[in-house]
């Protein structure tokens, strides 16, 4: 008696994995490239789906994946599948909305890259503390620590940017259900392509709020991040 009310808000994840990765050179995605034992998209849907606060989540697939259905989390009744779009910010929506059967709209979201799977527990743990009781969402980052340049398209230097205040943004990036949605269909209605969840919040007149993470939640490009990525991972092990 007079204890307040639990919380009946609960917290999805949606990993949009219907890239190419073309910058890795090679025939194989780079979600589905191996690494310590399993495939990129592996390692990263299993750093959300070990967290306590995450019910489930949802991936959404491009309409040709053939290699979804040999991994480990593909008949996971916690994982829905949603279609891919031609952009990432159209196979979030997707995502969305397919969660849209399970979540209701107040639920926070919590949108990762496919290709970072190298996310910690504790990164994880602060997010949500910092953020679930947060008007807007945010997500997670890093403050910028080299010297930034701005440069022409044929790599000369034009200026020297200054850096205080710029973060790198990295994912996971939590916002609530209904108003991300809401925000990405405004940005598709305006015929905008946003690069992260963020600028669509940040479009529709909201101020995210970065969460500083660790360096080492890396995201996987090239060809030389994978090593860097299977030496995280050992570390991540060790320290587990």
């Amino acid at each position: 008696e007079g204890k307040a009310p639990l919380s009946k808000t609960q917290f999805w994840g949606v990993v949009p994995a219907a890239g190419a990765g073309r910058r890795m050179g090679g025939p194989i995605p780079k979600q589905y490239l191996q690494l310590a034992g399993r495939t990129v998209l592996e390692h990263s849907l299993g750093r959300l789906l070990d967290h306590p606060r995450i019910v489930g989540l949802c991936v959404a697939l491009s309409p040709e994946d053939e290699r979804w259905a040999d991994t480990a989390y593909a008949a996971d009744p916690r994982v829905l599948r949603a279609v891919g779009g031609a952009e990432r910010c159209d196979s979030v929506l997707n995502a969305l909305e397919a969660l849209r059967a399970r979540a209701r709209e107040e639920d926070w979201v919590l949108v990762h890259d496919a290709a970072r799977p190298c996310l910690r527990r504790d990164d994880l743990d602060r997010l949500i503390t910092r953020l679930e009781n947060h008007p807007v969402g945010g997500l997670l980052g890093m403050p910028v620590r080299d010297t930034m340049k701005r440069a022409d398209a044929a790599g000369r230097v034009m200026a020297t940017v200054e850096r205080n205040g710029l973060w790198h943004a990295y994912t996971p990036q939590m916002f609530r259900l209904g108003p991300l949605r809401q925000a990405l269909l405004a940005a598709r209605e305006r015929d905008l392509q946003v690069t992260d969840d963020a600028s669509a919040m940040e479009l529709a007149g909201h101020a995210p709020l970065l969460v500083e993470g660790r360096p080492d939640n890396i995201k996987i490009t090239r060809p030389a991040d994978l090593a860097l990525a299977e030496f995280y991972l050992h570390r991540l092990a060790a320290a587990e």
